[in-house]
């Protein structure tokens, strides 16, 4: 049996230094050091390129005992595919990917297989560095990545996907009104986003998935010429800089009521038309968030109940079923838009009834006036209706006291 152990020294003899090979495979390839040797074609050299078009070739190190720790080499993979560089009995070392050079030395020659530590360097050219870590967002240009937001046209009830990240997707100019959809946010990770633009003719709806949030609502409503980031954290969606149209500077959104109190959410109170729905079984109080902002509010409720609007620490603003009112909040209190008329103006009342008559008092809502019938104009006292007066007459309803008499006519 051959040693390679120095008599003279103890230690494993140092093969012969051979500084540069290339070798391209036709199949897997065993190296021999180089003072060991019998065919001088394979041997392992301190720098070695390498070409194989098959990743089933590999590459195979001499045994390690039969060298001194420290022997190194650089192998660089000029071929198309992985190379992988194993041991003497196929174990793998290290896997080089195509265009990469990877530096190995020797840490422990005890066994023949040894241990082999790796040091991996880039590609031999930035062009191909830059090529293969471009993914979505990042464009290869010429020796560096650049930023890249490549425009797509959405289709009608387009949902979004992973492919998605760091695209621009427009809705088109031929593009009505339309509804998109966002996926499960978990199903996009944390840090997925994407720029949205419409430039269509109509309002484009942008719901979630399983009532998912985007800016603490369930759909957002973007007007022609609107645009935003949208960016998921994971669990739920936001919009970053969401640009309000010029032309469409109104934005309108319609809430369902039954009675209690209702608390909107700043996604809700940002438009400027509320519209109020639904079967009141109790008085119901709407509170808005203590912002400046002017609101045009439609009650299309029905019942014998009243909705009121305002703030937590403010005056409120009641306003009947069947009517709309304007309201300024001042950042604290929601007041009545109007509250003078111009002289020369006609002013307009609704019919009304006796319980939501169409002229009121703010603390109580069902006194008042209103026009009962063709003709008739009638005062309603807490829902009832007492006096109606026509072309014909005066008539009261109930029982009358009249204090200074009555003259005139006959009783």
């Amino acid at each position: 049996m051959t040693s390679y152990i120095s008599p003279f020294t103890g230690d494993v003899v140092v093969p012969t230094d051979v500084s540069y090979v290339s070798y391209t495979l036709a199949a897997s390839l065993q190296l021999t050091w180089p003072a060991n040797g019998t065919d001088a074609s394979n041997v392992a050299a301190r720098i070695m390129d390498i070409q194989t078009p098959n990743f089933a070739y590999k590459l195979l190190m001499p045994p390690a005992s039969q060298t001194s720790v420290g022997t190194d080499a650089l192998i660089r993979n000029l071929g198309a595919v992985n190379l992988e560089v194993t041991n003497t009995n196929l174990g793998t070392i290290t896997t080089i990917l195509p265009g990469v050079a990877a530096y190995i030395y020797l840490t422990d020659n005890s066994t023949a297989n040894g241990t082999w530590g790796v040091f991996t360097f880039g590609a031999g050219t930035s062009t191909a560095n830059a090529a293969t870590l471009a993914g979505y967002g990042l464009l290869a240009s010429g020796l560096t990545l650049n930023q890249s937001h490549p425009v797509t046209s959405l289709t009608a009830s387009y949902v979004f996907s992973g492919a998605d990240r760091a695209q621009v997707l427009e809705w088109p100019s031929s593009g009505g009104t339309t509804t998109v959809t966002l996926p499960l946010a978990s199903t996009l990770g944390n840090n997925w986003f994407c720029l949205f633009k419409n430039n269509g003719t109509g309002v484009v709806n942008m719901t979630t998935t399983s009532s998912e949030l985007l800016d603490a609502a369930t759909s957002k409503a973007f007007a022609p010429s609107e645009s935003a980031f949208i960016i998921c954290n994971g669990t739920s969606f936001i919009t970053v800089g969401y640009g309000v149209s010029t032309l469409f500077n109104f934005t309108a959104t319609t809430k369902s009521l039954t009675s209690g109190t209702v608390t909107l959410t700043a996604s809700e109170a940002s438009n400027t038309i509320q519209t109020f729905i639904g079967t009141l079984t109790g008085n119901v109080t709407v509170y808005f968030p203590p912002v400046v902002n002017l609101y045009v509010i439609s009650n299309q409720t029905s019942g014998a109940y009243t909705v009121t609007v305002g703030t937590t620490i403010g005056l409120t603003v009641v306003v009947p079923a069947g009517t709309q009112a304007t309201v300024v909040c001042d950042g604290t209190n929601f007041l009545n838009a109007n509250t003078t008329t111009i002289v020369g103006t006609a002013v307009s009342f609704i019919d009304g009834s006796a319980s939501n008559p169409a002229a009121f008092f703010a603390s109580e809502t069902n006194t008042g006036i209103f026009r009962s019938g063709p003709g008739e104009f009638a005062i309603s006292i807490l829902g009832t209706k007492r006096t109606t007066v026509t072309a014909t007459g005066f008539e009261v309803a109930g029982t009358g006291n009249f204090t200074g008499g009555v003259s005139g006519g006959s009783f």
